[in-house]
């Protein structure tokens, strides 16, 4: 129920007109199952069109390999609708020397430079945990490839980025059960450069 009553308002937030959202989120984080995480970010678009602004994520691990998110926020510029949703499958764990190899596949429909837009996305992903003056973080890098539908003029293109982060609990005394995140995302083809700034709550 309490899931269902989050989507109905992701949906309805989605029906404003200045909302977006980015980035990888959690997925390389190692939640338990059933382990879900609230989330605030700061995200500022270095790229045209761009600009700051406030998102939400939810965040869900299903499985020992699936886990899922999603969300949106609020800005100015451009790119000033978006809703999210994707799904992280995990092909590898991350055990001993081994990362964790995980493939990211997700759905967004956009506002974008007055169009509308449905983005399709694949991204493999490598992380792995180390250990950082006493504390455990989990570090990143990404490659999501897309395919950009745009349902106004009846074309697309294809979009490649880079994104690398960290994300682990906050080092912060009476503050460690929240976890903080931090992503840069290059833009390698018709998309954009960002940073992303998070912290995120578990409620489960």
């Amino acid at each position: 129920m309490k899931i269902r009553n989050i989507g109905i308002a992701l949906a309805t937030f989605s029906l404003a007109s200045s909302v977006w959202a980015y980035g990888t989120g959690y997925s390389s984080f190692p939640l338990s199952i059933e382990k879900k995480l609230l989330s605030t970010e700061i995200t500022g678009i270095t790229s045209t069109g761009g600009g700051l602004g406030v998102q939400a994520r939810y965040t869900q691990k299903a499985s020992d390999q699936v886990s899922f998110d999603a969300g949106l926020g609020m800005a100015g510029g451009d790119r000033n609708g978006r809703l999210f949703a994707n799904a992280d499958f995990e092909i590898f764990p991350d055990y001993m020397r081994q990362p964790r190899v995980a493939l990211r596949a997700g759905f967004e429909h956009a506002k974008e430079f007055e169009n509308n837009r449905n983005i399709f996305s694949i991204a493999p992903m490598v992380s792995k945990g180390f250990s950082f003056w006493g504390n455990e973080a989990f570090p990143f890098v990404s490659l999501p490839i897309g395919m950009n539908l745009n349902s106004d003029t009846k074309t697309y293109e294809s979009m490649i980025s880079l994104n690398a982060g960290i994300n682990g609990h906050l080092p912060i005394e009476g503050y460690q059960n929240l976890i903080g995140s931090a992503e840069m995302q290059v833009g390698l083809k018709d998309s954009f450069t960002a940073l992303f700034f998070g912290v995120s709550y578990p409620i489960n």
